[in-house]
């Protein structure tokens, strides 16, 4: 049921909700605006109490035509606002509210971190206990090539890491979300630490096809591209305690944030590394590398698609409609409107965790480095 506004020397304001018996009911000088419920609420909330305080000040405003066009605006204004609020089927990325943090589950966190590192240490990295030195050798003895070995072990990595990624819902309805994220992240954390390890300890080991490290220029665009990268890169951990399956881990179908530049910004984040060593690197074991790892992250995209679709249906493909796979193709041609306080999704304590933990990656760089090297894969 709509509601009317009359603008005149004197005015009247009913809802639905509630009336009040007009000023003047004078028919000169009279505009009437029809509103909706969801407008007179927004109309009396946004302008009659936060701009001007008290409705009493109205008939003042309204007496001259620049009035009007005043409250023509802030309806207008509002009724944009109720859309867009409306619009919006999936979740606001990288929320944080600290009221809401328990420390409880921050010291579960921890122990549970704690633990994973242990484990992993004991059974994978000590080569006096661990099977990572194994899986390695016996890869290795497919073939002499480092650019083969190194495709191999990112196809394995790439099987697990996505099958079991198809295989959620199912392994999830199985023995539940916790779970199965642990049993997810004990497989495909050694297979992806064995890939990083013989990237690092073989990156030079190619047929060198370039050599740009002391061109002018060079190492400013690959530390600009790598450090933008990685904030592509960590979308879907922006909860930390659901990667860590202290917050029961679910499937999120985000919708703000860098989401509105790119539907698939890992996808995106793995590139841009990707170009950014390959572009240092200049050897064929770089190539092959990047070969491998895009490849998987283009499957990831219509994995993820699908496995999207199948759990949300119409809403996601109404986020779909008003997202791209390339990166800002949707704000060029409009599907996609960005907020005028677009930069506020961005100031989050999320994204502030990557730009830390990005700019300690790199400064730790010559200890991951070391550490590799004296694992000997």
């Amino acid at each position: 049921m709509a509601s009317s506004l009359l603008l005149s020397t004197t005015t009247s304001f009913t809802s639905n909700h509630h009336s009040s018996p007009p000023l003047s009911t004078h028919p000169s000088n009279s505009i009437s605006i029809r509103l909706n419920p969801k407008q007179t609420h927004r109309f009396q909330k946004c302008f009659l109490f936060h701009h001007f305080n008290s409705p009493r000040t109205i008939p003042f405003l309204l007496s001259s035509r620049r009035g009007f066009d005043v409250v023509r605006t802030s309806i207008r204004n509002a009724d944009a606002e109720t859309e867009q609020d409306s619009s919006r089927v999936g979740e606001d990325s990288a929320a944080f509210e600290l009221g809401q943090q328990k420390l409880s589950s921050w010291v579960y966190f921890s122990v549970i971190l704690g633990t994973v590192l242990f484990v992993l240490n004991v059974a994978w990295i000590d080569d006096s206990t661990g099977f990572g030195k194994a899986f390695v050798d016996a890869v290795s003895r497919v073939s002499d090539s480092h650019e083969v070995v190194m495709l191999i072990l990112i196809l394995i990595f790439a099987c697990v890491h996505s099958g079991l990624a198809t295989l959620r819902d199912s392994g999830e309805k199985l023995i539940g979300e916790r779970a199965y994220r642990v049993l997810f992240a004990g497989i495909s954390l050694p297979l992806a630490l064995s890939t990083i390890v013989y990237f690092i300890n073989h990156r030079y080991d190619g047929v060198q096809l370039w050599q740009l490290q002391s061109a002018p220029g060079v190492h400013e665009l690959v530390w600009i591209s790598n450090f933008i990268s990685f904030f592509f890169f960590y979308p879907s951990t922006f909860n930390l305690l659901e990667v860590a399956a202290v917050d029961k881990p679910k499937l999120h179908l985000w919708e703000t944030g860098i989401i509105r530049i790119t539907r698939h910004p890992q996808m995106v984040g793995q590139v841009m590394w990707c170009l950014a060593h390959t572009i240092w690197i200049g050897n064929s074991v770089a190539i092959a590398a990047s070969i491998g790892l895009i490849a998987h992250h283009l499957f990831g995209v219509w994995n993820g698609d699908r496995r999207l679709a199948l759990r949300y249906g119409e809403d996601f493909e109404l986020v779909k409609g008003r997202t791209s796979v390339v990166p800002f193709a949707a704000i060029i041609d409009g599907r996609q409107k960005l907020p005028k306080d677009f930069y506020k999704e961005f100031i989050r304590v999320p994204y502030l965790a990557i730009t830390a933990m990005t700019l300690g990656a790199y400064f730790a760089h010559p200890l991951m480095q070391a550490a590799s090297f004296r694992l000997h894969w």
